[in-house]
């Protein structure tokens, strides 16, 4: 008895720990999407883009700034240099050199220069385009985002209508329960066969084993999604929202006319534009002479011994130059650059033109498929309580004796297949509902 009150005990502090390990989230579709913005890896990774151009923009604002350098050497002229002097200055022999070393053994210089950028046209185009290249990277960030909200509203919206999918299968799974219960008393008294019962049986199974690949399939969408909001797989995921059928419907194609700047490709588009502009202009102002100014302040030390830190002179050097760089030929490499550079600007717009007409197509498309998707699942709502309908009369003429298994087992059929094609229409008006909002930028 010990050693069970000690497994069971080992048992529940285990189970107890993993309680601990394991979060429960119920969320709504909202609460979803928000957990996905800032766990999901694309859209975490576009902020860190947003936060290195943040770096980058330091860098070009630093260049506007004085550049501030100190200095220190030392040298040991390990081997002075030698000078041949003639003899003859000294009153000696003609034709004779006497050596001479040149330099002294240690030299020693300590000061201190600045730089500072006066005027340059590139210079002040990069501070001119700081703000929209980082509206570039933003821009990115809302367009991953928005790829990444579409996705988790289609999914979590297939996992919610899911539920619907299980319920018919277990009330289907009832129905033939308590078919297969009414035809054994049938046969018990004589007015069935045994295949009749075998026939309701091997249905019953199918419906069974239906429900458990559903479910499984249920299963793996839930670890999909937790995938695309950056969950971890060991939390508990519920869904707090359900989907009816008039919100689905709900006048969404009454919100009036589009316009192209909803959408952020659109936006991204043309902030790519702008930037294309100030590399235009960037190159057209290198064309112009840069002002720069450099000052500088050194003191000079020389010793036949190393002894700076004593007694003796330290001589003081010091300048300022003010130059003006004019740029006269270079090869014609900054034509080149501008040409290229208005290139790139035609692309660019040509590419924002060729988005308009994707996007019209895009709503275009989505509309239709919208309306189609509405009206077939208007349809197959009403096919599959018709179809319930002539099941339930089916089954009242059996029960009475006046109506056959094969007609049953046809009814059957009939609402089965009913409830499968109105599944497929309600995922379907799902789909279609997200696409379209995201095509007129309403997601």
């Amino acid at each position: 008895m010990k050693k069970i009150f000690f497994i069971v005990g080992c048992l529940l502090t285990a189970l107890a720990i993993n309680a601990q390990d394991t979060a429960v989230h119920k969320f709504s579709v909202q609460q979803a999407v928000d957990y996905a913005m800032k766990n999901n890896v694309q859209v975490k990774n576009t902020l860190l883009d947003v936060k290195i151009q943040e770096q980058v923009n330091r860098e070009v604002t630093a260049a506007a700034y004085p550049q501030i350098n100190g200095n220190i050497s030392l040298v040991d002229n390990l081997k002075p240099p030698v000078s041949l002097i003639p003899a003859s200055f000294f009153g000696g022999p003609a034709g004779e050199y006497r050596k001479f070393p040149f330099g002294i053994k240690y030299n020693a210089n300590a000061g201190v220069s600045l730089d500072q950028i006066l005027f340059d046209g590139q210079v002040f185009v990069g501070l001119q385009a700081r703000k929209t290249v980082l509206d570039f990277f933003a821009k990115n960030v809302e367009v991953t985002e928005e790829v990444i909200k579409a996705n988790v509203y289609k999914v979590y919206y297939q996992l919610v209508v899911s539920k619907t999918q299980i319920e018919l299968l277990d009330a289907n799974i009832s129905r033939f329960e308590k078919l297969l219960h009414d035809t054994r008393e049938i046969f018990k008294n004589g007015f069935a066969e045994k295949l009749d019962v075998d026939k309701v049986s091997v249905a019953l199974s199918n419906l069974q084993t239906e429900k458990i690949k559903v479910l499984n399939q249920v299963s793996n969408g839930y670890l999909g999604l937790k995938l695309l909001m950056g969950m971890p797989v060991t939390d508990s995921l519920v869904l707090a929202d359900n989907l009816s059928y008039d919100q689905i419907k709900e006048g969404l194609l009454e919100k009036g006319q589009f316009q192209y700047n909803d959408r952020k490709e659109f936006q991204y588009a043309d902030l790519g534009i702008k930037l294309n502009q100030y590399n235009i202009k960037r190159y057209k102002l290198s064309k112009i002479p840069t002002v720069t100014f450099n000052g500088y302040y050194n003191e000079n030390a020389q010793r036949n011994s190393f002894n700076f830190f004593g007694s003796g002179d330290w001589f003081p050097v010091s300048a300022i130059t003010l130059r003006v760089t004019v740029p006269i030929f270079h090869g014609f490499s900054t034509n080149a650059r501008i040409d290229r550079a208005k290139l790139e600007l035609q692309k660019s717009i040509n590419q924002r033109e060729a988005l308009k007409l994707s996007i019209d197509n895009e709503v275009t498309v989505a509309k239709n498929n919208f309306q189609s998707a509405i009206a077939a699942l208007d349809f197959q709502r009403k096919n599959m309580e018709l179809a319930e309908e002539v099941y339930n009369q089916t089954k009242k003429k059996y029960e009475a004796g006046t109506g056959s298994q094969l007609e049953i087992n046809n009814a059957q059929t009939d609402l089965k297949t009913a409830q499968v094609n109105y599944i497929t229409s309600l995922y379907d008006a799902i789909i279609a509902r997200v696409d379209y909002l995201k095509a007129i930028g309403k997601l």
